[in-house]
């Protein structure tokens, strides 16, 4: 006589309870599907300084160019969050765009913006931003950055400058990151100018001097012996005493 299999009820519920979850979850993402977006909310990422090179405006402007609708009251199947995101990141302004829904089907959009840190107004008419990874950004309508600002005989922007020979372009770009990460050359020197001849002129914010540097060659050396010249020898002179500080000449600094 043969016997009934021993059966494992426990085995029974927790396949029950697997697919009852299942369901349930099954059933969630289909109503979510079904649910419409009740709201927009854009958040723009302040700037360091506090401000803001392009608008919560501004961004929802772009997303009802590229999509053709306010995105309000969307069925949320419908809502393309990744391709939102690349639109918005085609936007010289914006460095990354982070989009997702909420619990209570709010679409949100969080935009980070790139970081100008030289104005650039060339020979040319060229007048852009570059942020610190080079990439061209045009003036704000909203907002003036308050960052170095370079003048003079630069030559003109292209994407791939930095891979490319030595320019004056390419050259700006490291004068510009060496004094940006020196605490007190960040504060203190306020333009930069490219005479005909391709070299570098600084003008500080405190004085009248011109600070001649030359080529970018040894910016850490020349550097340098300004700021130990300013540190010891400009405190006795005085600040309006030399029209012209020469880094040119190794190991000196020549004043006039």
């Amino acid at each position: 006589m043969l016997k009934a299999p021993h059966l494992r009820y426990d085995r029974i519920a927790w396949v029950v309870f697997i697919l009852v979850v299942g369901l349930v979850l099954f059933s969630a993402i289909r109503r979510k599907k079904d649910a419409f977006a009740e709201g927009l909310r854009v958040e723009v990422v302040p700037l360091a300084s506090g401000d803001k090179l392009i608008s919560e405006r501004d961004v929802r402007q772009a997303l009802l160019l590229a999509f053709g609708n306010t995105l309000e009251n969307t069925e949320l199947s419908r809502l393309e969050v990744e391709r939102m995101e690349r639109v918005l990141e085609q936007d010289p302004f914006i460095l990354d765009a982070e989009t997702y829904i909420d619990q209570k089907n709010i679409l949100h959009i969080k935009v980070k913006q790139r970081e100008p840190v030289v104005r650039v107004l060339d020979n040319n008419g060229g007048n852009y931003y570059m942020d610190k990874n080079g990439v061209k950004m045009p003036p704000s309508k909203n907002f003036a950055a308050r960052v170095l600002v370079a003048t003079g005989n630069v030559s003109p922007y292209t994407p791939k400058f930095w891979e490319g020979k030595r320019s004056t372009l390419k050259d700006l770009f490291t004068l510009t990151q060496t004094l940006m990460a020196d605490e007190f050359l960040a504060s203190f020197i306020q333009q930069i100018h490219v005479n005909n001849a391709g070299e570098f002129i600084l003008v500080p914010l405190v004085g009248d001097q011109r600070i001649e540097l030359g080529s970018a060659r040894k910016l850490d050396d020349k550097l340098n012996r300004l700021k130990i010249f300013y540190r010891e020898g400009m405190p006795y002179a005085g600040w309006r005493i030399y029209e012209t500080i020469n880094l040119k000449y190794s190991g000196q600094v020549v004043c006039r």
